[in-house]
């Protein structure tokens, strides 16, 4: 142990600091403000231009009150204070959990100048990921980027949604679904039936229909059911979170993207021809403006498509990133003009346009896709199905915040059964689940891997666990957890999994945070 400790507080490089994190997400956003607040010397490494994750990238609209229970409730510290300042914005004195994403991305600025965070923007590990770090027996060193930036810290937080600082620096990590069997769970693995965002229609998916040998239409993948309660690979489809616009004077027009191939959506021609209603969109946000999610049974959701993108290249990424754009520029464009789509329909979608005002450097495009799943880290302490549990739970020694919300996890692939369309993997526990004490330990590698690297992104959790975890307000927490560990770790010498627990719910508790919440309240 005291071998460690003398590697973890040897002399650094000048210009080193104490504390990098690595992702520009709202959980990297916290982490390092939290950091600074408590003094340390922080650098925000993002690889994205645009720091604040998928809240400045068309998410406005979070999952906050606006189901039957009070999740509200769970918010405290640093986002509590987001939310508050955002309400600031729009002349409100409480928190406002709708906004645009322009104004997200100014609070998280603001917040990160007031700290004085230095922030590096558009910087990634250099490839391959494991030449990117720097180690000494279990202690990170420096991190290289792309660009052959080397940035030398005492501790380090991955806060990126894929995991990659954890990947890069050795520690084990998981992809996609584990089978029930390994944790004792019921809802992880492929599911004997989907239920939630099931087809409302019966949709034929052979491309000459009822002739299985004709091969499949567009969208759907060609492969076995599985045997239920089977573990795969397999992660929740990914979309863009639009916002749209029907103010004629910042709308933008959605062109027919160059690529466009008609027959890549069929599915929705027969969808409509079976009966099927299609989703449209609704102002959900300040100034008229959409929050267009894709959680329906046919929408843009591009379920089994995105399976390589968790342990993927840059190249293999960008791949990934411009088939789901290219697709949803043409169903959007399809969904306005195509004969075949409904005339009520059309006329919806013809009311909508991109916003002038809104990523602007994109062309009123999202630069960044709605990344629901990568990798998940792998510790001595893995949060399951037994802890989200509203009766019974397993219970948590060292929460440090809260995951206030259903188990909820998108299906992962569309195949056929019984000779139609169908959606696998959706799980929406309505019913049986509750709040949850979210782990320090989940946050902290097995101490063989790494001594002074955390995570707030991609916590030790199942499939179904992380389902529940996965939300802005709860990335925002865990980011402000991981925050005041790195500190306390620093100023008392320890590696990450000695921090005094007892002094860091102290803190968090002090700083406003709830870490812990044992029953579901009803709203009003």
């Amino acid at each position: 142990m005291r071998f460690l400790i003398s590697l973890l507080f040897a002399a650094l490089p000048a210009g080193a600091v104490d504390l990098a994190v690595y992702g520009g997400t709202a959980a990297g956003v916290m982490a390092a403000v939290q950091g600074r607040r408590m003094g340390l010397s922080v650098v925000l490494v993002a690889p994205e231009q645009h720091v604040g994750g998928i809240a400045v990238d068309g998410l406005g609209s979070n999952d906050i009150n606006n189901h039957w229970f009070c999740n509200a409730d769970a918010v405290g510290g640093l986002a509590a204070e987001y939310y508050r300042r955002i309400g600031a914005k729009y002349g409100q004195k409480g928190p406002v959990y709708r906004y645009e994403s322009h104004v997200a991305e100014e609070v998280f600025a603001g917040l990160l100048r007031e700290a004085g965070v230095t922030v590096h923007r558009g910087k990634r590990l250099r490839e391959p990921l494991r030449s990117s770090v720097e180690k000494q027996g279990t202690v990170l060193r420096a991190i290289t980027m792309e660009s052959g930036e080397r940035i030398a810290a005492s501790a380090f937080i991955d806060a990126t949604l894929e995991g990659d600082l954890l990947a890069a620096a050795g520690v084990a990590t998981t992809v996609g679904r584990e089978a029930n069997a390994l944790y004792g769970e019921t809802k992880n693995g492929i599911r004997a039936e989907t239920t939630h965002a099931q087809f409302a229609v019966r949709v034929d998916p052979y491309r000459t229909p009822g002739d299985p040998r004709s091969g499949l239409i567009a969208t759907i993948q060609d492969e076995a059911f599985g045997t239920p309660g089977a573990g795969d690979k397999n992660i929740q489809a990914f979309c863009f979170r639009l916002c749209l616009t029907k103010d004629p004077a910042n709308r933008l027009p959605i062109e027919k993207p160059a690529s466009f191939d008609r027959a890549q959506y069929e599915i929705y021609f027969r969808y409509v021809k079976a009966g099927g209603k299609l989703w449209t969109p609704t102002a959900r946000l300040p100034n008229g403006k959409t929050d267009l999610g894709s959680w329906h049974d046919l929408s843009a959701n591009l379920y089994g498509m995105n399976r390589e993108w968790p342990n993927g290249t840059y190249s293999t990424r960008e791949r990934i990133f411009r088939e789901h754009r290219e697709f949803t520029q043409g169903l959007l464009w399809l969904l306005q003009h195509d004969p075949e789509i409904p005339s009520e329909t059309r006329a919806a979608w013809k009311e909508w346009g991109l916003p002038r005002d809104e990523f602007t450097d994109n062309g009123g495009w999202p630069r960044q896709l709605y990344i629901r799943d990568g990798r998940r880290m792998v510790s001595d302490f893995v949060l399951t199905e037994h802890h989200t549990r509203r009766t019974n739970a397993v219970p948590v020694a060292d929460p440090v915040a809260v995951a206030y919300w259903p188990t909820d996890t998108h299906s992962v692939r569309r195949i056929v059964k019984d000779g139609a369309a169908y959606n696998e993997g959706f799980v929406f526990d309505d019913n049986q689940w509750g709040p949850f004490g979210i782990a320090y330990r989940a946050l902290v590698p097995r101490r063989q891997e790494a001594t002074n690297l955390l995570t707030a992104t991609a916590p030790s959790s199942s499939h179904v666990a992380y389902g529940a975890i996965r939300l802005e307000q709860t990335f925002m927490s865990l980011g402000q957890a991981a925050g005041t560990a790195a500190a306390l770790a620093l100023r008392t010498k320890r590696a990450v999994q000695d921090v005094d627990y007892a002094a860091l719910r102290e803190r968090l508790v002090r700083d406003g945070q709830v870490v812990t919440l044992n029953s579901v309240t009803r709203l009003p």
